[in-house]
């Protein structure tokens, strides 16, 4: 019989954690969406709710189902084979003869390992990567390969240590893309409404000219409404965050 170590990491005594917080705690946050969820937060919740089963992150491999079990009090059973096997972790590597610079793998990378910029070379920083292979199918030009970097797999392949890390960039990524959003946002809003100015001030002196008049006021304004339900929306969902 094999026996798995549960090094699970102490929850700060501040405000009491939820299951969901509690059940990330022990996830590897390798954000690889393996699971079939948006990363390791979003399969903590579904799992809190009981809408996911604690078998289906292949990063945390056997280790990973015991110390879930050890969370939510749920029998210990073999990962899903459908959401993938347990394997050596791998970190991605770019052909940089072969990369054109299109930065989609940037864009893909959920923990900020990979650098470069539009039409320029790109690289993968080997300590930040996760092996999340997230990068490797936007690649136009299949550049990208994982190689494995490790013997052991799960958590034998991968630290808490290296969990909370990739967690603290994947967390920053996060928060940096949602005010990069909400900046665009802003700035399109503000040219809006300076666009509904200049229609408004428009005096025609024919009918045409105010059936076109009302016409750019309308599709201003539905541009200005749609803004306006997004950042609704975009503010009922960082409460939870500022709750916690």
């Amino acid at each position: 019989m094999t026996y798995y170590r549960l090094a699970i990491p102490a929850v700060p005594d501040a405000a009491p954690s939820s299951l969901a917080d509690r059940i990330e705690d022990v996830l590897p946050q390798t954000q690889c969406t393996k699971c079939g969820y948006n990363g390791c937060r979003p399969y903590a919740e579904a799992i809190a709710d009981g809408n996911a089963g604690i078998n289906q992150c292949p990063p945390g491999g056997a280790e990973g189902i015991a110390r879930l079990s050890s969370v939510t009090g749920y029998p210990v059973i073999p990962l899903n084979p459908v959401n993938g096997l347990e394997r050596p972790r791998a970190v991605a590597y770019i052909d940089e003869s072969l990369c054109i610079g299109c930065t989609l793998c940037i864009q893909a990378c959920p923990v900020d390992a990979i650098v470069g910029a539009a039409k320029q070379m790109h690289t993968v920083v080997p300590e930040l990567c996760t092996g999340c292979d997230l990068c490797v199918n936007p690649c136009p030009v299949d550049c990208i390969v994982m190689f494995p970097v490790t013997e052991g797999t799960g958590w034998q392949a991968w630290s808490q240590d290296q969990a909370d890390a990739a967690r603290e960039r994947h967390d920053f990524r996060t928060l940096r893309l949602r005010r990069d959003s909400e900046e665009n946002d802003a700035r399109l809003a503000a040219k809006a409404a300076e666009k509904m100015k200049a229609v408004e001030a428009l005096d025609p002196a024919t009918a045409a000219g105010e059936a076109e008049k009302e016409r750019k006021r309308a599709i201003i304004a539905a541009a200005m409404e749609r803004a306006r339900l997004k950042a609704e929306a975009a503010a009922q969902d960082k409460k939870p965050d500022e709750a916690t």
